[in-house]
C-alpha cells in the first residue's frame, strides 16, 4: 500500500474573475521508507501541494490518501489527531516555542495528544542521533540556527509519524549546516524508514534524494528517480543515500 497518495488534487483560490489556480491535476504515489524532493521556482505551488498533504489545506478537487484514509474525509478534530499522529513537520522558521527548553520543545506533540504515551527512552534517542542531547535544557534563542532546525526535526519525529513534510528545512542555514541537516534527515529516512517530503527550491540539495519532483505553474511536469544512483554517483552529500 502507498503511505500517500493524490488522486486528480487541484487547489483554486479566490471565485470568479479573481481566481487562480494554484494546483491543477496532480497525482502522485509515495512508498514508505521514500525521500523525495519536490522543486520549483517561487509561486508554482509546491508549498500549497505540501499543506494540502499535510492537511492544513483541502483540496478543491480530487483526494489526498495518508495510511489509506483520505484526509478530506476526516471532520476537524479527527483531522487534527490524525494530522499530529501520523504527520510531520519541519517549517523554514523552526517554530519553536520560546518560553520551553529543548526537550520540552520535543515532547511538545506528545503531550498535547492524551492517547499517547510520552517516550523519555525515544526522545533521549532522538535528541542523541541528531547531535543535541547536551542542549536538552537550553532555551531555542540560546542554540545556532542549525541546532534550532535539529530540535524540530526531532519534535516532528517524536510520534514517529507516517510522513515527514519538510518546508524548505535549509532555506535559512549557511551551506554547511545544511549538509549536516540534510545528513541527518537522511539518516531518519533509513534508520526510522521514514518518509520524507521536502521542498526546496535548490536542485543541488534534491539530488540526494530518491526521488525529484519537478512542479510549474501548479502542475507535475517532470520526474527522476534516483533510488538505485550508487553514492559515489550522487554528488555532494551522496554518503547520504537512504
Amino acid at each position: 500500500m502507498h503511505i500517500l497518495e493524490l488522486r486528480h488534487v487541484e487547489k483554486i483560490y479566490g471565485e470568479k474573475e479573481n481566481q487562480v489556480k494554484a494546483l491543477g491535476d496532480i497525482n502522485l504515489k509515495v512508498n514508505p521508507g521514500e525521500f523525495i524532493a519536490i522543486v520549483g521556482t517561487s509561486g508554482s505551488g509546491k508549498s500549497t501541494l505540501l499543506n494540502l498533504m499535510g492537511g492544513l489545506d483541502s483540496p478543491t478537487k480530487g483526494a489526498i490518501y495518508v495510511k489509506g484514509k483520505e484526509i478530506g474525509s476526516l471532520k476537524r478534530k479527527a483531522l487534527t489527531i490524525f494530522r499530529r499522529r501520523n504527520i510531520g513537520f519541519v517549517f523554514q522558521n523552526y517554530s519553536l516555542m520560546p518560553v520551553l527548553n529543548v526537550y520540552d520543545n520535543v515532547a511538545l506533540p506528545v503531550t498535547f495528544d492524551s492517547g499517547n504515551h510520552l517516550n523519555h527512552g525515544y526522545i533521549e534517542e532522538l535528541l542523541k542521533e541528531l547531535g543535541i542531547w547536551n542542549k536538552r535544557k537550553k532555551y531555542p534563542q540560546e542554540l545556532s540556527g542549525g541546532q534550532q532546525q535539529r530540535v524540530a526535526i526531532a519534535r516532528a519525529l517524536v510520534n514517529k509519524p507516517a510522513i515527514l513534510l519538510a518546508d524548505e528545512p535549509t532555506g535559512n542555514l549557511d551551506s554547511a549546516t545544511t549538509v549536516e541537516v540534510m545528513g541527518l534527515l537522511k539518516t531518519s529516512c533509513r534508520k526510522y524508514n521514514q518518509t520524507i517530503l521536502m521542498v526546496t527550491h535548490n536542485e543541488g540539495i534534491a539530488q540526494i534524494c530518491d526521488r525529484i519532483i519537478h512542479i510549474e505553474d501548479g502542475r507535475i511536469v517532470n520526474e527522476n528517480n534516483f533510488i538505485n544512483t550508487k553514492p559515489s554517483d550522487a554528488g555532494e552529500g551522496g554518503d547520504f543515500t537512504c
